[in-house]
């Protein structure tokens, strides 16, 4: 095989890893160069310089450390059957490039993964020496997001945790069945063994040692998995079951939903076409309301006859218009768990408010210019001199609502 020139491994490597949605950096605590003497920092925001293939910006210098792979798992471009050309890098050229982009200012982190060679213990330990030479060697402040291997070593697992801001382990996809048919050498209760293991590490190294009264850095973004969406036919309500019960038993930090994207040559037990980037939109949406909305899983999607989200509307709008019998709610003396579920009222709305009727009742005026559409909010409220009367179980109130959340067209 033809030696190939840093550039060109970047150029496969980079382009590998575009399928891998979980690389944000948000929920890290900030390091400081100032007291490492060294070069970067960490901020608890998103970094913005890689895209997805349907050109959503995912941030960092995204790369694998090489894609090839043992496995041959049907839904991934990098499976071992697969014709793509093949590149690896060495642990020195990944540090090297880090600091060079980091330094001309073209990135603020690395995510690194990597197709899994020879064994998973040596594509871990690999990783590892990356972050190591990186915050040891280069003391590297900036955010560093490490895709572990469900099959690698605690203590490889636990080395990582050292020097990464964040580490994930990949699910895959929603259902054990779909795994063992999708990908039949991973064991699905391998993945979740090693979550367990990562969520107790990190819970173990958040308390205070007896001599320092000080916590241990560890993953301080915590962990977070990636699950491929349509490449089974797992309904949406199968694959936020799915998501409720990784957050409940593994403390996730997020699962990633990324929609399926068809590869070429691939196995007849995938689809032929991508599933449309409005279903993973909607997914991220319903997951936000079970993370910061106070909504369970299972009344997400109650009442819903085939189990998926309405892609025409948000989740949190097709859920109120199905129990049009807890509103309206009036937001001058509402809970702030009931005024979470008024469609088009977000968190920090809703605290504006909050904080507002302490002095004065609000009225359908000054929702208007709290929130983006009075028009979606005005038929679950009652405000000062605003009752929305029979409009709540009006019959065409969703399509009412549907056309005034139109976005107009340029043209």
């Amino acid at each position: 095989m033809a030696v190939l020139s840093v550039r060109e491994k970047l150029a496969i490597l980079s382009d590998a890893a575009k399928y891998d949605a979980s690389c944000a950096s948000s929920g890290s605590t900030k390091r400081d160069s100032l007291r490492s003497g060294g070069i970067g920092s960490t901020e608890g925001s998103g970094i913005c310089h890689s895209y997805a293939p349907d050109g959503r910006c995912i941030s960092l210098l995204k790369i694998l450390l090489t894609n090839f792979c043992i496995y041959d798992c049907s839904y991934c471009i990098n499976r071992s059957s697969s014709n793509v050309r093949r590149a690896r890098f060495a642990v020195e050229e990944v540090v090297k490039l880090t600091m060079d982009f980091y330094r001309r200012n073209y990135i603020e982190g690395l995510f690194l993964s990597s197709g899994v060679i020879r064994s998973p213990d040596e594509t871990m330990g690999e990783m590892v020496e990356v972050a190591r030479r990186l915050r040891i060697e280069e003391k590297f402040g900036g955010y560093i997001h490490l895709k572990t291997i469900p099959e690698a070593s605690a203590e490889l697992i636990e080395r990582a945790g050292f020097y990464a801001d964040r580490l994930s382990i990949n699910v895959e996809l929603p259902t054990d069945e779909s795994v063992k048919k999708l990908a039949p050498e991973k064991k699905p209760e391998t993945i979740r063994l090693s979550m367990a293991k990562l969520r107790r590490k990190i819970e173990e190294k958040a308390e205070p040692t007896m001599q320092s009264r000080r916590r241990e850095r560890f993953a301080p973004g915590g962990q977070s998995t990636q699950m491929i969406v349509g490449a089974d036919k797992t309904s949406d309500d199968g694959i936020l079951r799915a998501s409720a019960r990784l957050y409940g038993s593994y403390h996730l930090r997020r699962v990633y939903y990324s929609a399926f994207s068809p590869i070429p040559d691939s196995s007849s037990a995938l689809p032929l076409r991508r599933p449309p980037l409005m279903r993973e939109h909607r997914l991220y949406q319903a997951d936000w309301l079970m993370r910061f909305y106070g909504f369970s899983q299972p009344e997400i999607l109650a009442g819903s006859s085939d189990g998926m989200l309405d892609l025409a509307i948000d989740p949190k709008l097709a859920w109120a218009l199905r129990n049009r019998g807890r509103f309206p709610v009036d937001v001058n003396r509402a809970e702030r768990e009931a005024l979470l579920r008024v469609p088009g009222l977000g968190a920090k709305v809703v605290d504006r408010i909050i904080e507002t009727r302490r002095y004065r009742r609000l009225r359908l005026e000054d929702l208007g210019r709290l929130c983006n559409s009075v028009a979606k909010v005005r038929p679950f409220i009652v405000a000062e001199g605003w009752s929305p009367g029979a409009l709540t179980d009006k019959a065409g109130l969703r399509q009412a609502i549907t056309r005034s959340c139109e976005q107009l067209s340029l043209f």
